[in-house]
Formats: structure tokens, C-alpha cells, sequence
């Protein structure tokens, strides 16, 4: 079993070398990436960083303020779309590809094939968004196969709900604007109900009000009452839907805001996917951990977010002075579903380490990428940047200085420009610093690829017996082994150089069936550094110095 390393690419702004960065700016302004740029030699230098599969975000045609009219393809209300190229999670057509990112508007599907096969052709899996939960207010599929009928199509809007409709209905209310637009020519009626479950014809700006609710056949004002059979209209479009990407090549789904779509529909769409496509998978996006096994087990979800465990506690313990030692709760927490679990720093919702609301510096996060990549055999996810200390702190548009990388805005994102080169993809304008720190994500997401041990071994966690020597609060240690091969791993959180003492009691050797050694080679798997003549008994103390904001993955034989 190979360790799953996701590398989450947003085209729209990946391959955008466009410099001029105006706030608010046009796609003719402040230019757009593109698939076809995308190319053989950016996608050979991805995988060289450890990746083996690419989250293409934002490839579906979603809402936008830019005119496709010409195309055939209907314009959006600007009212009703957030930023100049709008969200990517307002699905405008489950059945095409956003023009934005195509070379040649007409040709927007052929170039996605291409994409896809050359992403296949350098032996990497994709992965596409799945966004189940809502679509955009003027959704309108004109590409889509020929007798399918649209979301929509057929409802009674007449009804508040039924699950014959694909849509919750306001009756008898027309839908309002004037929360988040003024001087809005916006019409709909009767209003639809929003995408974050707002049953109301006057969400705020802080609602999802650029989305419509998709209905699964749950009466949420008739006390959440689940009405599945017969099956409700909305599933068998989606499983069409997922049908018609898995067509396209698509190798795993990660799926928008699962947990607001009945676990039923997952359970009866992903055994239905899997029936046709036995190898796809799917990932959850879910911040509710009492979910967790349901959706796993009931809805046969592959993995899901580890986000409100174990990514809040690291980025806790590197900018907020959590105790190191707290990670072992995190990990024990969803100790009989870990293989499972997703973890991650960086994504498109998350703030850039490297922000100010972060940490303010991408090297700062090293120990914790340590624990995320190593600690367990489950997958990890970086998104494009973070390993070049992207600090998405541009006031880009809609997107105001949050410390995130726009998802709403025509952008051009400065690392990644500077990794690109103009198309080169050779990192020649990158600074000292992100050569340092895209060394370090290349050597250490290689070594959780392919080193057996973490991709696929036992875990011992250290954290429990350390005593003297050894400061709880900022060093954290554990160990992985497969067969004879051992990694201890050890980092700090402090901003200062560490003498830090382990202790590996007899407990350690008993699990993971070790001999005791009075005299061990050990060479440390990030600097390649040897350290000789190691004792590695039970009880018995061993002192490594460890840099500020750094870890030792040291690796040696067992008997």
C-alpha cells in the first residue's frame, strides 16, 4: 500500500504569469492560468516533490462576472457571483469546463482530456472536486449528454419541498439582494433556498447566497424527515454526474461539504461509482468528528479532513503555544479509523502558514509537516505554494488580505510565478529561503513516499515516558518501523537549537519487535548526517541537538 501525497493545484492561478496584480482586475487585466500550461515538465517537476496525485480545483464551468456570451454560454448576474471570476464552488454546469482556464473557449473540454492525460502520461492520479451540496443561482447546463434533463428541470416550484424537486423552495417570496448588492436587477421567483441551509429570501453577505440548495429528499422544516424511497430525483443525477468524470479520467472525487448531504446518498452513490470503477475514490470534506465513522462506514468514504483534530492542534502548537504532547491526543482520537484521515496544513480555506495569521514563515511549519507526513501511513495534502512559502497576504479583490490565496479573483501569485519562470519550471527566480524550503518539502515528501516504514509501517509514540532532557511543551518524538528498518523521529518547536534526550522504554521494543543495541549507525534521513555509536537500549537516554523549527528523521537497522 503507497502512501497518498496530494498536491492541490488551482489553474486559474498556478500558471498565471501575469504581473500586473490590480485590485479587482479583469481577466484582460490581471490575466488567468491555463490548463494547457500545464505542462509535462511542470507536472515531472510536481512529482519529483514526493506528489502522486493532483487536485485540479476549479476545472467545472462555475459562475463568473466574465462575459462567454459569444460561446454560447450564458452570462451571470454580477449581483450573484462573488468576485470578477467567481467561486469555483458556485457549479454553473456539472457538465463542462470553466472557460477561463482554456486556451480556446470552444475547445475548453479536449484541453481538460489532454490535461488529464498528460497528468496520467507522467504517473499521476487526478482528482476533481465533487460539489454535491449546492450549485450556482443561475445554473444552466448547455453541454450536458444528450437526454439528460437539467437540475431543476422538472420541480414543482410551487412546492417547498418534495423530493421530486432538485431544488427547496421560498413559495410566494421573491428572492432579495439588498444584503450583499445594491441596485440589483436580479429576479427570482419563487426564491430558492441557500446553499449553507439559509431557509430565507434574504441571506446576508455572510451566507452563500451565489448558491441554491440541492435537494436529497430530506424535509428539513418537517423535522429533518428523510423521504429516500423511491430514490429521490437529485441522487440519480448526481451519480450520473460522477459517472460522466470518471469517463474523463477522473481517479478521486474530493468532495465539497459532504457532511451537508445525507449520509444515505453516499452509501447508495459511491457503491454505485464503485461497482463501474472499482479503483476511485473519495474523499470527504466533513468538520464534524461525531460524523466521522458514519460517513466512513455507512457512506463509504475513503478518507476524510482531519481539519478541526489534527490540523488545528498543529498549527496550535507552531503559532499558538499548544503543548507539543498534545499531539498524541489528536492522533489517538481517530486511532481505529487513522488510515482514513487526511491531513494537511494548507488549503484553499485554510490561512497560509507563511501569513501573518499563521506564523508568518513557511520554515516555521518544518516540525509540524514532520508529524503530519510521518507520524501515520494516511494521506497528506499540500496546496500549491505552501511548499515555496507562499504567504497569501495580496489584497486581490473580493479576496481582501485574509492570508489565503484568492479562489474568487483574476490573480497573480508572486512564488509561484517565481517557481515557474515563464513556463521554464525551473525555480531560478525563486529566493535563498524557498530554494531551502522546496528542498525540504522534496526530501521529506520523498521520504514519507517511499519509505516503507512510514508508508506503510507501525507507529510507537514516544511522547508518554520522556523525562529530563526533554521539554514536553516543544519537542515531540515517535517511531516508525517496518521489517528492520527504523526511523526515530524527533522535532522542535522552539525557536532555538535544542539538546533534546530520548528515552525509548521497553514497551517500544516489545511492539515493535526490536532487539536492544549497544551500538547503532544512525544517518538522519533530511541532512544525511551520521551519527555513530548510538545505544538504542530500553531506559536508556540518547541526546540529539536539534535546530530551531526542525526535526531529525534518523533512520537505522533493527535486529
Amino acid at each position: 500500500m503507497s502512501k497518498h501525497i496530494i498536491y492541490q493545484i488551482f489553474p486559474r492561478t498556478f500558471v498565471n504569469y501575469n504581473t500586473t496584480r490590480k485590485n479587482n482586475g479583469t481577466i484582460q487585466e490581471n490575466g488567468c492560468g491555463k490548463m494547457a500550461d500545464i505542462s509535462l515538465k511542470a507536472l515531472r517537476e510536481i512529482k519529483s516533490l514526493g506528489v502522486t496525485h493532483i487536485w485540479y480545483t476549479g476545472v467545472i464551468e462555475h459562475a463568473t462576472q466574465t462575459d462567454y456570451s459569444d460561446y454560447g454560454i450564458a452570462k451571470d448576474n454580477p449581483a450573484i457571483v462573488k468576485g470578477k471570476a467567481g467561486s469555483p464552488y458556485a457549479i454553473k454546469d456539472y457538465y463542462d469546463i470553466d472557460p477561463d482556464i482554456a486556451v480556446n473557449v470552444e475547445n475548453r473540454m479536449k484541453e481538460f482530456e489532454q490535461l488529464v492525460e498528460r497528468t496520467h502520461k507522467v504517473g499521476l492520479k487526478v482528482v476533481l472536486d465533487f460539489v454535491p451540496n449546492h450549485v450556482a443561482r443561475q445554473y444552466h447546463s448547455d453541454s450536458k449528454p444528450k437526454g439528460v434533463k437539467d437540475l431543476g428541470e422538472d420541480d414543482h416550484p410551487e412546492w417547498a419541498f418534495s423530493p421530486l424537486n432538485n431544488f427547496y423552495y421560498l413559495p410566494n417570496q421573491h428572492f432579495s439582494t439588498s444584503q450583499f448588492a445594491e441596485n440589483s436587477n436580479y429576479e427570482e421567483y419563487p426564491a430558492k433556498v441557500t446553499g449553507n441551509d439559509c431557509f430565507s429570501a434574504n441571506p446576508t453577505k455572510n451566507d452563500w447566497y451565489e448558491t441554491i440548495k440541492l435537494n436529497y429528499g430530506v424535509f428539513y422544516q418537517g423535522g429533518m424527515e428523510k423521504q429516500f424511497d423511491p430514490i429521490p430525483n437529485t441522487w440519480l443525477k448526481m451519480r450520473d454526474i460522477l459517472l460522466f468524470w470518471c469517463q474523463k479520467g477522473a481517479d478521486a472525487f474530493r468532495c465539497d461539504m459532504a457532511h451537508m448531504v445525507p449520509v444515505e446518498f453516499w452509501g447508495w452513490v459511491i457503491k454505485q461509482i464503485k461497482v463501474v470503477y472499482p479503483d476511485v475514490e473519495f474523499i470527504a470534506e466533513i468538520y464534524d468528528p461525531s460524523l466521522y465513522r458514519s460517513y466512513l462506514f455507512e457512506g463509504k468514504f475513503d478518507y476524510l479532513y482531519d481539519k478541526v483534530g489534527m490540523y488545528d492542534y498543529l498549527r496550535g502548537v507552531t503559532s499558538r503555544d499548544y503543548p507539543a504532547e498534545g499531539i498524541t491526543r489528536q492522533w489517538q482520537a481517530t486511532e481505529d479509523i487513522q488510515s482514513h484521515m487526511l491531513y494537511f496544513l494548507e488549503n484553499h480555506d485554510e490561512q497560509r502558514i507563511a501569513s501573518g495569521f499563521f506564523c508568518g514563515r513557511g520554515i516555521c511549519a518544518e516540525p509540524a509537516m514532520i508529524v503530519a507526513s510521518c507520524l501515520l501511513s494516511n494521506p497528506l495534502l499540500i496546496w500549491a505554494g505552501q511548499e515555496l512559502g507562499e504567504a497569501g497576504m495580496d489584497m486581490e479583490g473580493f479576496s481582501g488580505m485574509d492570508g489565503r490565496t484568492t479562489i474568487f479573483d483574476y490573480w497573480g501569485v508572486q512564488s509561484l510565478q517565481n517557481w515557474a519562470n515563464n513556463g521554464k519550471f525551473d525555480g531560478k527566480l525563486l529566493s535563498d529561503e524557498q530554494k531551502q524550503l522546496r528542498d525540504f518539502y522534496q526530501k521529506l515528501l520523498n521520504i514519507a513516499l517511499k519509505e516503507k516504514a512510514i508508508s506503510n509501517g507501525l507507529m510507537f509514540d514516544l511522547e508518554y515516558v520522556q523525562t529530563t532532557g526533554f521539554n514536553k511543551q516543544k519537542h515531540y518524538t515517535f517511531i516508525r518501523k517496518a521489517a528492520d528498518d527504523v526511523l526515530l523521529i524527533i522535532v522542535n518547536f522552539d525557536a532555538r537549537e535544542e539538546q533534546i534526550s530520548i528515552n525509548i522504554p521497553n514497551a517500544a521494543f516489545t511492539y515493535l519487535n526490536m532487539q536492544p543495541q549497544l551500538a547503532v549507525e544512525m544517518e538522519d534521513l533530511l541532512t544525511e548526517k551520521k551519527f555513530n555509536n548510538i545505544p538504542v537500549m530500553p531506559d536508556t537516554q540518547i541526546t540529539f541537538s536539534v535546530p530551531a523549527w526542525q526535526g531529525l528523521i534518523l533512520k537505522f537497522k533493527a535486529l
